[in-house]
């Protein structure tokens, strides 16, 4: 079969046509109608005209992608040659299996646009220098594109790499960069060894800091307890990111620090409930991508997993693009504990408020009647008995139960929180049957 080549227009906001998203849906619809076995079946079955979705207002007559579509047919979302794809990416595999994700040079360039849209939004200029504290390998895609979108924005980059507090200090003072992009509670130990070494973060090159991988703020759009624990020592200005490897995208917050920015001409977005049906204005639901102007895997109503809010107002920074709140939880991370539900990032939220918490992995086992029971492996500031029973007793008053405790050394928690083979720290094991 022959494969056609998707062309991708780039507009600021300020050019960007209303119609246009709706224009590239219907783009999409035939592409995937052409090349996607996978699209071409879900069609097919469920006896969808493409001609008769007219509009984003009737995408909710596609059935949504789930996860385990993509994980168990991977190959099938596939729409390109194998020659023509130059990058072969893959899921962290937070929540169940890795899944790869195929680019083409296309999209490649489409990422880049991205990240360089992303950064901008986040006050990146020509001027500034980036020091990349995750990776770059190990199939990471975000690690690529952000090296992607500094280099299109013009501004310098600096690779260290993940970890190593002390090398990157070394070259924070020796290349001076002005930015950092970095997991939140890392920055948390930068500033540990600063202080443990002498070292005035305030008097340091870094004024910001794009921030990867955890959240920074409350459902309210307010600093949570981890952005308060940086800012507080640190003078340096926080920007929240939320992105997926299956959505090629990221929504990266501006100066007024109210949600992440969609570009709309890279993604359409609904908020969706149970059903598949979109959420009331304001309500939470689960984020639901449909990828505009991706070559090799395109997705279609795909399912995240991820539980957020959209904001439609103009925000303060001029843009009316929507705009999406933190990751309140994630469908398979909500935890049912003794008559008390919860979300995951709610639970780190409350272990990020107890100083004498230095490092914790959240375990979800079923007892032996089916339901959750909750399991923290923590590593305290020290052993006394003072300090565990300060903490069982905070952890009783936040949650109205006591979840089990199990203590471990150093040592052991690296090892817990950093497996062979992973990208970012587990803090989250899901060992329900």
């Amino acid at each position: 079969m022959a494969h056609e080549r998707v062309t991708i227009y780039f507009f600021s906001e300020s050019v960007l046509h209303k119609d246009l998203p709706g224009k590239k849906l219907a783009d999409l619809l035939v592409y995937l109608q052409t090349h996607s076995a996978y699209y071409q079946e879900l069609f097919q079955v469920n006896g969808i005209q493409i001609q008769d979705i007219g509009s984003i207002d009737n995408l909710s007559l596609i059935p949504p992608t789930e996860k385990e579509h993509l994980q168990m047919r991977n190959k099938e979302f596939l729409c390109v040659a194998q020659n023509k794809i130059i990058e072969y990416t893959a899921t962290s595999g937070t929540v169940g299996s890795p899944v790869t994700v195929a680019l083409t040079e296309n999209d490649l360039q489409r990422l880049a646009y991205n990240e360089y849209s992303s950064f901008a939004c986040a006050n990146g200029t020509s001027e500034d220098i980036y020091q990349l504290m995750l990776t770059l390998d190990r199939q990471f895609m975000a690690g690529m594109a952000y090296y992607s979108g500094i280099r299109k924005l013009g501004a310098g980059v600096v690779r260290v790499g993940p970890g190593v507090p002390s090398l990157q200090w070394e070259t924070i003072e020796r290349l001076k960069p002005t930015a950092i992009v970095a997991v939140p509670s890392f920055i948390i130990k930068l500033i540990q060894y600063a202080e443990d070494n002498g070292i005035d973060i305030n008097a340091s090159s870094v004024k910001k800091a794009v921030c990867i991988g955890e959240n920074i703020r409350t459902e309210q759009l307010e600093p949570n307890i981890l952005a308060q624990r940086i800012t507080d020592k640190w003078n340096i200005q926080l920007f929240s990111t939320y992105a997926s490897t299956e959505m090629q995208t990221a929504f990266t917050e501006c100066e007024a620090g109210k949600g992440g920015h969609l570009n709309p001409e890279l993604l359409i977005v609904e908020l969706i409930d149970d059903n598949g049906q979109p959420v009331t204005n304001g309500e939470p639901g689960e984020v639901t991508i449909t990828t505009l102007g991706v070559e090799g895997m395109p997705l279609l109503r795909y399912k995240t997993g991820d539980i957020c809010r959209a904001y439609t107002e103009p925000c303060s920074c001029g843009r009316h693009t929507l705009r999406l709140s933190p990751v309140i939880g994630r469908k398979k991370q909500m935890i049912k504990y003794k008559g008390t539900t919860l979300f995951a990032p709610a639970l780190f939220e409350i272990i990020h408020r107890i100083d004498a918490i230095k490092e914790y992995v959240v375990e979800v086992y079923s007892n032996e009647i089916g339901t959750d029971e909750v399991l923290l492996y923590l590593t305290a500031v020290n052993d006394l008995e003072e300090t565990q029973n300060k903490i069982k007793a905070y952890l009783q008053a936040r949650l109205r139960v006591t979840p089990h405790i199990k203590y471990i050394e150093p040592d052991v928690m690296q090892k817990m929180q950093f497996p062979d083979g992973v990208r970012k720290p587990v803090k989250f094991i899901d060992r329900r049957n």
